[in-house]
């Protein structure tokens, strides 16, 4: 891995060290320079979660992925540059209410003076790690916390204060996970008919002050809380698009 290429891509302009301020910057820039998208999986491209075929789609071809991509990679340039790093399991919440079956979600555990939630595959989440603890935690994408049931930690969000409604995300155990064990759920999510990822496009990313996402033939750009839809008509508009607002050449 280049690290100075990947520093570069994420903006990462200062001397990292083993300390929080790095590790929030590092996950800031990420979460605003590669988008949560699932392209390879609606062009039929096919995932490679190898290591080096990470950075290069990601880095050198300027693209995105998700939890199983991008946290990976995020994952060995923590490594690199000297963190503790854990791979831990998510069950991501359905609509209904269920939650999904484990290794649903990759998520991150990295270990400092304790330990924090880390996490730039997930979409619209939260912006700089977390503490895990139910302390509100407010960013610009929403107010985060944690509560623990058990062995479970539930990830909450809420868009006002404590009064307004909390949104359960997903849940996790702080069980050390293999990257390997979370291959089966890949290739579901990124195959199977019965996955979101399979049944419509995604391409996500925040910006300094709102969100632009591609949701299958709808543009929808949020900027200082006012939102904007479009619908795009054809391939060639859907295309246009994914250049313009996330410099991705398909």
């Amino acid at each position: 891995m280049d690290i100075q290429r990947y520093l570069q891509h994420i903006a990462f302009d200062a001397t990292p060290r083993v300390d929080l301020d790095t590790l929030q910057r590092l996950h800031h820039g990420h979460m605003l320079a590669v988008p949560f998208e699932n392209l390879s999986i609606i062009y039929h491209q096919g995932i490679d979660l190898r290591e080096q075929a990470l950075f290069d789609k990601v880095i050198n071809r300027r693209r995105g992925g998700f939890c199983y991509e991008l946290n990976r990679l995020f994952a060995a340039l923590l490594r690199q540059l000297g963190f503790t790093v854990t791979a831990v399991a998510g069950e991501v919440r359905a609509r209904d209410g269920q939650f999904g079956p484990p290794f649903d979600h990759l998520a991150l555990i990295v270990t400092l003076d304790r330990p924090y939630l880390v996490d730039v595959g997930f979409g619209d989440a939260f912006l700089t790690p977390l503490t895990l603890d139910d302390t509100p935690q407010p960013q610009a994408s929403g107010t985060f916390h944690l509560e623990q049931e058990g062995d479970y930690f539930y990830l909450e969000r809420r868009n006002g204060d404590r009064n307004s409604h909390a949104k359960t995300l997903y849940r996790f155990t702080l069980q050390p996970r293999a990257f390997d064990e979370f291959d089966a759920m890949c290739h579901y999510h990124s195959h199977s008919p019965q996955s979101g990822f399979t049944q419509r496009l995604i391409c996500s990313r925040p910006t300094a002050n709102g969100r632009i996402t591609l949701s299958d033939n709808k543009l929808i750009i949020t900027a200082d809380h006012q939102r904007t839809e479009s619908t795009l008509h054809d391939e060639q508009q859907r295309r246009a698009a994914l250049l313009r607002h996330f410099a991705i050449r398909l």
